[in-house]
């Protein structure tokens, strides 16, 4: 057996006596392969140190180095295919021999792999070095799929070099720099291309605050988009498929189209549904294709969902034509290819916002302000889905994709929520109104309702009837009179303008109840109900102040809590039937806010009448407890102090004319003004010593007061009228008897003093006690035996 002949590359012949005899024995076979791989592994590592060399010198000395290049590959080549000789050698010839020599075998394997693994490096170094010269040629060329490719390639061969044992490391962060750098270079080339393709022309920043400069401001926005003409357009068009591609490729589409659709977005979408009075204009140039704002005249304050669909779609369109039909691929793994949709990707980046945009600005503004409009709002529902479905011809959408069209079709829940919220700010909006803008009312005042619809289209509740069957063991009581058609009704008197809408807006809103959807009335009837709850809280703390100084106000303000709770009482009833359980059950009722509202109105007026009649008191403080008004000084003191009484009096009733009910009026002053007799005759009777000028001086005070006060008492604007009330002032002023009779007693003698009393039945007696009698007696007359006896008589 003949064991090597010739080695490639070697030259290398066996010719001695020595050598035939031992290749019988198969020792020289052995000996030759471990010559050779030897040989083999030195060559590897001398061409292994030139190839760093050259590298280094290109990438990072900058060498021109094409010739050795070359050189090189040839010497990676020629040692390959020795290696791939001697390999066969080892597996087909020499593997016979193996029993004898797997030792000596097994070290040549490994020292053969180790050489095999630094030629792979070689390879992948040479591999790394095409794709970048390839890469550097095509980007010359503008052929920026082809360059970006290679760019990957050469990121792929390099990410296999730093997997390898054994290499250098610093030839690696080489050649990482490198790749980096072109990665760069290939990106700003794109990105300028890229300018040139799509050209934003943005108003500068910031952006005003009016609203007419903002609407000129934003007419300066303009998007251009290079475009295809007949002559330049293959040539353009794959200009623009390569830019784009080599963006994808790279992995940098999704954070350019990214940022392309944020100032989509900001500059030309969004204003295109907040501002009724943009238009979209369309200009198709030689060159380009130009998209910028025209101002047309709108009345209204929302743009109408179907022509925000209509500049919308109209900007997509101009989009689709002139930029996202374009069709491009990613790889997945190196082997297969994935296609991308640019419509769909950018679709996907803004169709979220934008609902929500088109939501916000459009269609909640949209939904019908009442139940009778909701069948007009099917336009806007199929406006709506023509609009996504466009969408999704333009593939900006997929399927599964309509949350607008979700919105626009629940129109019911949006409309309840609508009308409530409207409700509620209408009526904070009346609770914060002035309080003084007044209306009158009577018994003959009603709230005009809607018609209601007939129970049998609402509600399929039975109305409780009346048994008309009267037992035969009913007892009748009393006469067998009605009471009177107004028994019920409010006394006349003004409120504030604001109340007397703000219960027709809770009957409206009832009335739209009746013949809205189950779960939309329940939520207007609970509507109405925190109406109320909210004039509760809202209107004694927002117009707290003015309540608290300001008599009539508070007057007004006891009339509407009064008015309120009048209604109150009845106007559950008046729905319930024809409201959807469990309201129609009973639940449908406001009574419990009855006796809330008459303790709001009640204690509000209380604080101002204690308010008045603490100033009253404090004015009749200064009359100098009515003693000694002998003196001028005294007098002028007290007489002062009455009069401001008799004017704050007046005053207070000239604010509440007209305003109170009459008996509210009257009770009221009466109050007041017994309050303030009650003072002077407590004064009066207190005095230990009155003279005869001083007892004059508290006789003209209180003629005063006896002339004056009858005038007091004016609740209505017709003088004529009033003359009633005045007649009755006994009844309102509980002390005004005892106050003439004390006038009496200042003006009357002893013995008159005691004809008056007659044994404790007298009129004297009637108003006085008898120890108050014996202080006025003891005052007003001198020690002596003729007022012993009087005082004797008094028991």
């Amino acid at each position: 057996r003949r064991a090597l002949r010739h080695l490639r590359g070697g030259g290398w012949k066996m010719s001695s006596f020595v050598a035939e005899v031992l290749e019988s024995a198969g020792k020289l076979e052995k000996d030759d392969i471990g010559t050779k791989i030897g040989r083999l592994a030195r060559r590897v590592e001398e061409v292994k140190g030139e190839v760093c060399n050259t590298i280094n010198k290109k990438y990072e000395e900058f060498i021109p180095s094409l010739k050795n290049g070359e050189d090189l590959v040839n010497q990676v080549v020629e040692i390959s295919m020795e290696i791939d000789v001697l390999k066969s050698q080892i597996e087909n010839e020499v593997q016979r021999d193996l029993r004898v020599a797997v030792t000596e075998f097994s070290e040549l394997k490994q020292q053969l792999e180790k050489s095999t693994v630094l030629l792979s490096v070689l390879t992948q170094l040479h591999e790394f070095d095409t794709a970048l010269e390839t890469h550097q040629q095509a980007l010359l060329e503008k052929n920026y799929t082809k360059s970006a490719e290679h760019l990957n390639k050469a990121q792929h061969n390099l990410t296999l070099l730093k997997s390898r044992k054994g290499v250098e490391l610093r030839m690696l962060q080489v050649l990482g720099t490198e790749l980096i750098v072109q990665k760069e270079k290939l990106l700003y080339h794109l990105g300028e291309e890229w300018k040139q393709l799509a050209v934003w022309n943005l108003p500068p920043s910031p952006a005003p605050t009016k609203a007419e400069d903002l609407f000129r401001w934003t007419l300066k926005t303009e998007l251009r988009l290079c475009t295809m003409t007949s002559r330049r357009k293959s040539d353009l068009e794959t200009l623009l498929i390569s830019i784009l591609q080599g963006f994808a490729i790279l992995g940098e589409l999704n954070r350019k189209l990214k940022f392309f659709s944020q100032i989509l977005l900001k500059y030309i979408l969004k204003p295109l549904v907040v501002e009724p009075s943009l238009d979209v204009e369309i200009e198709l140039r030689a060159n380009d294709a130009v998209l910028r704002f025209s101002a047309v005249e709108s009345k209204c304050e929302h743009e109408l969902p179907a022509k925000v669909y209509l500049k919308i779609t109209t900007v997509l369109e101009f989009l689709y034509q002139h930029l996202l039909h374009i069709p491009l691929w990613v790889s997945v793994d190196r082997k297969e290819k994935q296609d991308i949709n640019l419509a769909e990707l950018l679709g996907g980046m803004i169709w979220e916002e934008l609902s929500e945009i088109i939501i916000k600005n459009c269609l909640v503004f949209s939904i019908p302000a009442n139940s009778s409009q909701l069948e007009l709002y099917e336009e806007v529902i199929k406006a709506t889905d023509k609009f996504e479905e466009k969408l999704k011809e333009m593939q900006f959408l997929q399927s599964h994709s309509t949350d607008l069209l979700k919105y626009a079709r629940n129109v019911n829940v949006h409309f309840a929520s609508k009308k409530c919220q409207d409700v509620i700010v209408t009526a904070r909006n009346l609770m914060t109104s002035e309080i003084h803008n007044t209306v009158q009312i009577s018994a003959d005042s009603k709230i005009s309702i809607p018609k209601l619809p007939s129970l049998g289209l609402v509600s399929k509740v039975k109305v409780p009837m009346i048994s008309k069957i009267v037992p035969s063991d009913m007892v009748t009581l009393g006469s067998g009179k009605q009471l009177g058609s107004r028994t019920m009704c409010l006394p006349t008197c003004r409120i504030s303008q604001s109340v007397q809408t703000l219960m027709e807006l809770a009957y409206q809103t009832l009335s739209e109840a009746t013949s809205a959807t189950p779960e939309c009335a329940v939520q207007l009837f609970y509507t109405v109900r925190n109406m109320f709850h909210l004039f509760y809280d809202v209107v004694p703390t927002y117009h707290k102040e003015t309540l608290q100084k300001l008599p009539q106000l508070a007057a007004i303000h006891h009339n509407n809590c009064m008015y309120i709770a009048h209604h109150l009482i009845t106007l559950g009833h008046q729905f319930q039937y024809r409201l959807p359980s469990p309201l129609c059950n009973g639940a449908a009722t406001f009574v419990d806010f009855v006796p809330s509202f008459r303790r709001l109105g009640t204690e509000c007026f209380l604080a101002q009448l204690r308010t008045q009649r603490d100033e009253l008191l404090e004015r009749l403080s200064t009359a100098r407890n009515l003693s000694s008004l002998e003196d001028a000084d005294n007098y002028s003191a007290a007489n002062k102090a009455v009069r401001q009484v008799i004017h704050q009096l007046k005053r207070l009733g000239k604010v509440w004319q007209d305003v109170l009910p009459v008996h509210i009026y009257c009770k009221s002053l009466g109050t007041l003004l017994n309050t303030a007799i009650t003072d002077i005759v407590n004064k009066i009777t207190m005095l230990e010593d009155i003279t005869s000028e001083s007892a004059d001086g508290l006789y003209a005070l209180c003629r005063t007061i006896l002339e004056e006060g009858p005038g007091i008492f004016q609740p209505l604007l017709e003088e004529s009228m009033n003359k009633k009330f005045q007649e009755e002032m006994p009844i309102y002023v509980p002390k005004w008897l005892k106050f003439k009779e004390l006038m009496i007693v200042l003006q009357a003698s002893l013995q008159e003093l005691v004809d008056r009393w007659t044994d404790g039945k007298g009129p004297f007696a009637a108003e006085f006690s008898p120890i108050e009698a014996k202080n006025l007696i003891r005052a007003l007359f001198q020690n002596t035996e003729r007022r012993a006896a009087a005082l004797a008589e008094i028991k």
